[in-house]
C-alpha cells in the first residue's frame, strides 16, 4: 500500500516551513519565488496528491473565471463555445470553480473593451475569451499585466503573448486545407475568392491567417500567378439585398470565379441571400457545424465545412486554467485542434463528437 504523503513530510524534505506548504498548496501567497519552486520540486518528486475537495471546502475558496464571449444572441457560432464553457462550469462547481460569463457586440471593438474592464475590475483569478479584435486585445493583455490573473485563449491565438493556453485550429492551415478542398471540388481552379464575411480583417488576424494560408497553397502548388487569388471582405452580411447586389455585381466582374472560400462560419448567410443560378458549380468550402451550414452541405450548395470543434475550445478553455489553478499541473501553451473535413456522409460523426463537450 503506498505511503500516504503529509504536508510535514513535504516540508522537512524542502527545508521549509509547513505554513509555507500549507499556503503554496492553496495559493494564498506571502512566499518566494524560490521556496515556491522547492516546494513544488518536492511535491513532484513525491508524487503528492492533495485532496483538492476538501482543500477547497476547509478554506471556503473559490476560483472565479471570467469567459468574455461574443454575445450568442447576435451570432449564434458563439453559443457553442459558451455550451462548453456551461458543461466545465458544471464538472469543476463542487472544486470551488465559478465562472462568469460575460458577452460583447462581435461588431463593436469599443464594446469589447467596456466589458472587459469592468472584468478586469472584478479581479478574477482568470480570464478566458478569444482576442479576435487584435489591437484591443493586445491592450488589454498589457492592462492585465502585472495583475494575478491567469489569461487563456480560445479560437485564436495571438502569438508571443504571455498567456497560459491556446486552444484552437492553426487559422494558417486551416487556409492552407481549404485551398486544397477548393482544387479537390473543382476540376480546375483558375480564380478563386476568399470571402471574409465580417465588418474588418484589418484587425482580425485569424482571418488574415486563414487568407495567407489558401494563397499559399495555391503558389506552392502550382507555378506562379496560376490561379488568381481575389481578397473581399463584406461587412452588411445581414442584409440580403446588399449581399445579393454585392455578389452580382462581384459575378459581373469576375464571371470566371472557380471557387470560393469563406473564411468563417457564415457560408450559409451568402446562400441563403443569392440566386441558386449565381452559385451553379461553385464550389464553396466553409467553417462550422451550424444547421444552416449543414442542411446547405446535403443539399450539396456546400461542398467542405472545415469544424472547428468550439464547444471542445470552450471546455478546455477552462479545464485549462483549472488544471493551472486548482491541481498545479503544467498546461501546453498552444493546443491545437484537429481540422475536421465534413461532408455530407460523415457530418452525424462530427456533431455527435462536439455534443461530447455540451451540458
Amino acid at each position: 500500500m503506498r505511503k500516504k504523503i503529509r504536508i510535514k513530510d513535504i516540508a522537512k524534505k524542502a527545508g521549509v516551513s509547513t505554513g509555507t506548504v500549507d499556503r503554496v498548496l492553496h495559493n494564498r501567497g506571502n512566499v518566494s519565488a524560490k521556496a515556491r519552486v522547492k516546494v513544488e520540486k518536492v511535491m513532484k518528486e513525491l508524487e503528492y496528491e492533495p485532496n483538492i475537495i476538501a482543500s477547497t471546502l476547509a478554506y471556503n475558496r473559490v476560483t472565479t473565471i471570467a469567459v468574455l464571449l461574443p454575445d450568442p444572441a447576435i451570432d449564434a457560432y458563439w453559443s457553442y463555445p459558451l455550451k462548453g464553457v456551461e458543461k466545465a462550469a458544471k464538472a469543476y462547481a463542487h472544486y470551488g470553480v465559478e465562472i462568469k460569463p460575460c458577452f460583447f457586440d462581435l461588431g463593436d471593438a469599443t464594446h469589447f473593451l467596456s466589458i472587459a474592464a469592468e472584468i478586469v475590475d472584478q479581479s478574477p483569478d482568470a480570464i478566458l475569451f478569444p482576442p479576435l479584435f487584435q489591437r484591443e486585445s493586445e491592450q488589454l493583455l498589457r492592462e492585465i499585466k502585472g495583475k494575478d490573473i491567469v489569461v487563456s485563449f480560445i479560437n485564436t491565438d495571438l502569438e508571443g503573448q504571455r498567456v497560459l493556453s491556446y486552444v484552437g485550429q492553426d487559422s494558417y492551415q486551416s487556409g492552407v486545407l481549404a485551398g486544397r478542398l477548393l482544387n479537390i471540388a473543382s476540376t480546375k481552379v483558375r480564380k478563386a475568392l476568399v470571402l471574409h464575411l465580417d465588418k474588418e480583417i484589418t484587425n482580425a488576424k485569424h482571418l488574415q491567417d486563414k487568407e495567407r494560408g489558401m494563397e499559399d497553397y495555391f503558389t506552392q502548388k502550382f507555378a506562379q500567378n496560376a490561379v488568381e487569388i481575389i481578397r473581399m471582405h463584406f461587412g452588411d452580411f445581414n442584409d440580403e439585398s446588399q449581399m445579393r447586389a454585392f455578389f452580382t455585381n462581384l459575378k459581373v466582374e469576375h464571371p470566371d470565379l472557380s471557387g470560393l472560400f469563406v473564411t468563417n462560419s457564415r457560408a450559409y448567410k451568402l446562400i441563403n441571400a443569392v440566386a441558386d443560378r449565381e452559385l451553379d458549380g461553385l464550389p464553396i468550402v466553409g467553417f462550422d457545424l451550424l444547421p444552416e451550414n449543414l442542411s446547405y452541405l446535403k443539399e450539396q450548395k456546400i461542398s467542405f465545412l472545415i469544424n472547428q470543434n468550439p464547444a471542445e475550445q470552450g471546455y478546455k478553455g477552462v479545464t485549462n486554467i483549472v488544471d493551472k489553478l486548482i491541481f498545479k499541473k503544467e498546461v501546453a501553451r498552444i493546443q491545437h485542434l484537429p481540422l475536421d473535413i465534413v461532408v455530407t456522409e460523415n457530418a452525424s460523426y462530427y456533431i455527435d463528437r462536439e455534443y461530447q463537450f455540451v451540458v
